[in-house]
């Protein structure tokens, strides 16, 4: 039996779901755990309250402590920092990476009116659309998809911004109004991409979770968090990041895209290498943002 731990959400046990199916269909019992984090009782910015580990320390603790085999994290909402005696396991295929809009009247971002009230978050966010010049002002929201949603439902916002993975993953993809082009808005590193964490020394389980992997997604990712974990070195600025594995003239290659916001805008840089060097790339094109800033 493989004990999967999960939040409570329902974003969170339907990602935790579909990996529970992966794993019963090639044969194994799988059990889930709900373990409530932080991140999901105090609804405080997340910048408050620890950042994005609010909402995987108490996952992680109970996977140091024996009482779950494997826990299932959007890999967005995983520190870039390494845990001892946890490793990623596996990064299954990601879903579609990037931010989309749902807004009222089934307007897209562009046909919202001058002074429109946008919900979301992120600083991320919040930087890029204000540098689109579009006009719109930004305010902070915390929830799950249906409080969200429901703002903009209600007539308290005009849109809220969100990823798409969540709405497909929830089967909500029709109520949204526009899919944002990574040109107007990067997503955050790791967006659409689940992790699969389990304890470094647990080989039946390693085994077990090897089929799922999606060697393509972890490129990327890696490449995207390596990206955020030299900017947190050298800043705290909101950043986008989204690689692709594309084909060069000499074979497949890894191309990265980066945003940094600042405080004049948003700095935008992309740069490609080696498919089996991600961690280089990313740091490159971190460096690379830094010396323009």
């Amino acid at each position: 039996m493989i004990r999967l731990g999960t939040r409570r959400s329902k974003l969170a046990t339907a990602q935790s779901t579909i990996v529970a199916d992966q794993l019963r269909a090639l044969g194994h019992e799988v059990e889930l755990v709900l373990i409530t984090t932080t991140g999901d009782v105090n609804r405080a910015p997340v910048e408050q309250i620890g950042g994005t580990g609010i909402f995987v320390s108490a996952l992680r603790d109970a996977l140091l402590a024996g009482e779950i085999d494997i826990a299932v994290h959007s890999l967005k909402d995983l520190p870039t920092m390494p845990l001892d005696g946890v490793t990623i396991g596996a990064v299954p295929v990601r879903e579609d990476p990037r931010d989309v809009l749902v807004a009222r009247d089934g307007l897209t971002l562009g046909e919202l009116p001058h002074g429109a009230l946008i919900g979301t978050g992120a600083a991320r966010r919040v930087a890029q659309l204000d540098a689109l010049g579009l006009g719109v002002e930004c305010t902070g929201i915390r929830g799950n998809v249906d409080t969200r949603i429901g703002l903009v439902t209600d007539g308290k916002l005009d849109a809220v911004v969100l990823a798409r993975a969540g709405l497909s993953r929830l089967g909500r993809l029709d109520e949204v109004t526009e899919t944002l082009d990574p040109i107007q808005m990067l997503p955050a590193p790791g967006q659409g991409a689940l992790g699969i964490e389990c304890r470094a020394d647990d080989i039946d389980v390693l085994a077990a979770l090897a089929p799922l992997e999606d060697p393509a997604t972890r490129a990327a990712v890696t490449a995207e968090r390596q990206l955020m974990a030299t900017l947190e070195a050298g800043c705290t600025a909101p950043v986008g990041a989204l690689a692709e594995v594309v084909e060069g003239e000499d074979g497949p290659e890894l191309w990265l895209r980066g945003a940094l916001g600042q405080d004049d805008g948003v700095r935008r840089l992309s740069a490609n290498g080696p498919v089996d060097d991600p961690v280089s790339l990313g740091k490159t094109l971190a460096n690379e943002l830094l010396e323009r800033t």
